[in-house]
């Protein structure tokens, strides 16, 4: 599935730089989340794409034909829809990530990952759910 970048409406210099700033932070999160169950990756890719749509052109449209992380883009524009799969994977490495810190960090903060992860989880939820063909 194939999506044209939105239209970049002219904003300040200063706008554009703390925009790309935000998704470029976004999508490093994002990738990060690949790699470390406590971050899921589907949320922040997306929220990168919103950025860079504010931002730059030439990275929404990098974003947008990334093999991995296009299609996710492209589903939420197109069906304001996150993938079955994208939730299921994103709830079982949370789970997974909760679950390893509640017993390695220190009881004080070991509620933290789980509060944030709820949040998150909650979220992702939430939103309507696209279902494979």
């Amino acid at each position: 599935m194939s999506i044209a970048p939105l239209a970049l409406v002219e904003r300040p210099l200063w706008q554009r730089l703390l925009w790309l700033a935000a998704g470029a932070v976004s999508l490093v999160t994002g990738i990060v989340g690949i790699f470390l169950p406590l971050l899921p990756t589907t949320p922040f890719v997306l929220l990168a794409g919103y950025c860079f749509a504010r931002s730059s052109t030439r990275c929404e449209r990098w974003l947008l034909t990334h093999p991995r992380f296009g299609p996710i883009i492209a589903d939420w524009r197109a069906n304001r829809a996150v993938p079955l799969r994208a939730k299921q994977l994103s709830a079982v490495t949370m789970v997974i990530g909760c679950t390893w810190a509640a017993f390695t960090l220190p009881l004080p903060v070991a509620w933290v990952p789980t509060a944030f992860c709820l949040v998150v989880g909650t979220w992702l939820w939430r939103l309507p759910t696209r279902h494979s063909p």
